[in-house]
């Protein structure tokens, strides 16, 4: 008879919570976030023309020589959202350092004698950065200009006016949102045939 009691006040207790925590509740946090921060909750989506082109919180790969590059993806396929992850390689690992010595030697033919920022050519923890530094935004300046026929000052004020700076003055350090410097980019310095990033 006691073993019966505990075995239905188990059960119930397994449906309350379940309900309550599994059910309830997320409902509830969901509710929050799109009464409270709509934009976050739904991914910071980034429109244009009323089409969708991507989210400000995941890193898109720009191969065209007109646009700022993001930074290296290593994910497979590069910039695959269900995916992200590191590459888990070692400093020491020969598959990491021929990988970096290609991208190192891609970006000192593309602006010989300036140091190449490091995030150029290292891939990120999540593989999904949207952010590069300034000084690897400010580094793509010279490639962007001449694809785009500007002039060099004009797109790195451009550069410049997209650097946010630390989170609440502290955390983290400068950076610049890659899609949004490229959108832009497309608003400030159109192409002939324009693309789309």
């Amino acid at each position: 008879m006691q073993l019966t009691k505990h075995l239905v006040t188990a059960i119930l207790m397994t449906i309350v919570t379940t309900v309550l925590l599994g059910v309830v509740y997320p409902l509830v946090i969901t509710g929050l976030a799109q009464l409270l921060f709509p934009d976050q909750a739904n991914g910071q989506l980034v429109e244009r023309s009323g089409e969708i082109v991507g989210s400000r919180l995941i890193g898109q790969g720009f191969s065209d020589a007109g646009y700022f590059h993001s930074r290296p993806s290593a994910t497979d396929p590069p910039y695959d959202g269900a995916n992200s992850g590191g590459s888990n390689l070692g400093p020491t690992n020969a598959k990491l350092i021929t990988a970096v010595s290609t991208r190192v030697a891609a970006a000192r033919a593309e602006n010989p004698g300036v140091p190449v920022p490091v995030d150029l050519v290292t891939t990120s923890a999540s593989g999904l950065d949207p952010h590069v530094s300034p000084a690897a935004a400010l580094f793509q300046v010279p490639r962007v200009a001449r694809e785009r026929g500007a002039a060099a000052d004009a797109v790195q004020a451009l550069v410049e006016s997209h650097i946010e700076g630390r989170t609440f003055g502290v955390l983290g350090e400068p950076r610049v949102n890659v899609l949004e410097l490229n959108l832009a980019l497309d608003e400030r310095f159109p192409r002939r045939a324009r693309q789309r990033p």
